[in-house]
């Protein structure tokens, strides 16, 4: 089975591989695994199709044997008896078709949302970046589920209905070979208005799953940033955005149900029975068939009505399950340039960090980085200053392969860090930014993130350490506090505090301190402050700063601007030829 290969910052290796080059054919390697589901469901349709046909024949049969100059009613309780218990076979054979299909679509599920969620992990920072949250929550939770309903009931009723289409083929010229012609007539009108159907339906399809994508995407912008929405006074202006996304869901919707309700099956159903009814007529006068001939062959024509009946609305479950599962695809298939190098450097680092003529750009905006060269020994501690939107953030994240250089070269301890091991490096970095995310999970578990298996001493070691020991003794449950959702049920200096013990915990070569200490308070900022300078021996240090008191004492001061190096050099040396630098405390 092919695959296609995309590279990705960390693979897990799945047991099964799936072909990702279209849709179809993506669906079809993740049904490979359950054949057996496929023929339990293939054999519960035509079990019960054939058994469904059985029916009318029998009945004919008794008409027959009612019609007689002198009638058999001797044979009607073995005929009776007959329906019963091949109804009843037959109810268990849809059983096993329906619990078939649903077992089928639950397994689909599982399996593309576990696929999913790997290849999101392992796509970049780049990439999450660009997209969207809550269009990426559409597609791995409404999306994954349409995929489950395209199988149930949608494949189901599909292949179901498709056995039903055939037995009138196989039981009808037992009564007379032209008695073919209506099924035959009404296939091939039926298959061309659904060729069109599905044609006209697939585009629309299209446009409900993205319409519902860019509405869940506004919704989740809105909620993550409702502080923002209320403090501005601007419900009514989001909730007129979100009625108007809300508009453009139901429009397409609509011209889905309109396409549907225009879908001419049941007229073609309608002229069949009439014109195989008449056919079959025709022949009774004639003399070419008996009244059971006509009974049963009219029985046979009605097992049409549930082909035509599904039609209408199986057929749009599996164009949307498709559409679906283009927009899950689409997802994995995302390219990220990002690749764990497994085979990588795995050696405990010093911390001796170089840039080389690094440039960096996102794809879809002008270099954030240009040029920039400058080397850290091991131990140092570098303080990078500059105005707000300068870069600062993206340097430092260049480092730890958050996000890959577009030019140049950036080396750890002389090597370059493409040929690190992704995992060994990211291990060994530790970076505290001024935005904190903190899980919704307790206190202890939040600071261990880095390192699972730490013990609880060296978890309350880390928070001394940090200065959070003290605050987290002041909640009831202590370490086993459990935190709200990014951690907002604790204030920002106690959020970054954790974060700081989180990395003190990990023990990483190179710290990076991205204005993490901006929302601590004055009384904690000296305890802060003496923990990072405790922290920062032995280790390469980042801080991005604009506090003084953090940035005198730093080994090195770069000073950032427009993406380029403005001015590199010690604090005292900066004040004096260095108009940016002094700028900033002057401002």
């Amino acid at each position: 089975m092919s695959t296609v290969s995309i590279p990705a910052e960390f693979t897990l290796h799945r047991k099964n591989l799936f072909n990702r080059t279209t849709a179809p054919r993506w669906i079809a390697s993740h049904i490979r695994p359950y054949l057996w589901i496929v023929v339990m469901l293939v054999v519960g349709a035509i079990g019960n199709a054939a058994l469904a046909a059985y029916v009318p024949v029998l009945t004919g049969d008794a008409f027959n044997a009612m019609t007689q100059p002198k009638p058999d009613t001797s044979v009607l309780l073995p005929l009776a008896l007959t329906i019963g218990i091949s109804q009843i076979i037959r109810g268990v054979l849809q059983l096993g078709r329906n619990f078939g299909a649903e077992l089928l679509a639950q397994h689909m599920e599982r399996d593309i949302r576990d696929e999913l969620y790997l290849s999101l992990l392992g796509k970049s920072m780049t990439f999450h970046s660009l997209q969207p949250v809550g269009d990426t929550m559409a597609r791995s939770t409404n999306d994954v589920r349409e995929v489950n309903y395209m199988f149930s009931p949608g494949v189901n009723l599909v292949v179901g209905s498709f056995m039903f289409l055939v037995m009138p083929f196989l039981a009808a010229p037992r009564y007379h070979p032209s008695l073919l012609l209506t099924p035959t007539i009404f296939a091939i009108i039926y298959f061309i208005a659904l060729a069109r159907y599905l044609k006209t339906l697939a585009p629309i399809t299209d446009e409900v799953r993205a319409t519902f994508g860019d509405m869940n995407t506004h919704l989740s912008e809105s909620l993550d940033g409702v502080e923002i929405v209320k403090g501005s006074a601007q419900e009514v202006a989001e909730v007129d955005r979100f009625v108007s996304n809300a508009r453009r869901v139901r429009d397409a919707f609509v011209r889905q149900g309109d396409l549907e309700g225009r879908y001419i099956a049941m007229l073609i159903l309608g002229a069949a029975y009439a014109g195989g009814l008449t056919h079959a007529l025709l022949l009774f006068r004639a003399g070419e068939i008996d009244l059971g001939a006509v009974i049963a062959y009219f029985g046979l024509l009605q097992l049409l009505g549930f082909p035509t009946f599904t039609s209408t609305w199986a057929y749009s479950q599996i164009s949307s399950g498709l559409s679906s599962a283009r927009r899950i695809l689409e997802l994995i298939n995302r390219e990220t340039h990002l690749d764990q190098n497994a085979a990588g450097l795995t050696s405990a680092m010093s911390g001796e960090v170089e840039f080389r003529n690094v440039s960096f750009a996102y794809p879809t905006g002008d270099p954030v980085v240009q040029d920039v060269s400058f080397k850290v020994k091991q131990g140092q501690t570098v303080a990078i200053v500059g105005q707000t939107g300068a870069g600062k953030t993206s340097l430092v994240k260049l480092i730890n392969r958050t996000y890959d250089i577009t030019s140049g070269q950036v080396l750890v301890d002389g090597v370059d860090v493409r040929e690190w091991n992704l995992a060994s490096l990211r291990s060994q970095i530790s970076i505290i930014e001024q935005d904190i995310f903190l899980f919704s999970r307790s206190l202890s578990d939040n600071i261990a993130f880095g390192k699972p298996e730490a013990d609880r001493d060296e978890i309350i070691s880390a928070s001394k350490a940090a200065q959070a020991d003290d605050f987290i003794h002041d909640f009831d449950q202590g370490y086993d506090t459990v935190v709200g959702e990014r951690g907002v049920t604790l204030s920002g200096g106690q959020r970054q505090r954790i974060a700081l013990a989180r990395a003190f915990l990990t023990d990483p070569r190179i710290l990076v301190l991205d204005d993490s200490t901006s929302a601590i308070d004055s009384a904690t900022e000296d305890k802060i402050q003496r923990a990072i300078s405790n922290a920062a021996r032995g280790r390469t240090t980042f801080i991005i700063t604009h506090r003084l008191s953090q940035i005198r004492w730093a080994d090195l001061i770069i000073v950032f601007r427009k993406g380029k190096i403005a001015a590199i050099g010690t604090h005292d040396e900066l004040m004096k030829t260095s108009e940016a630098y002094s700028r900033i405390f002057r401002e």
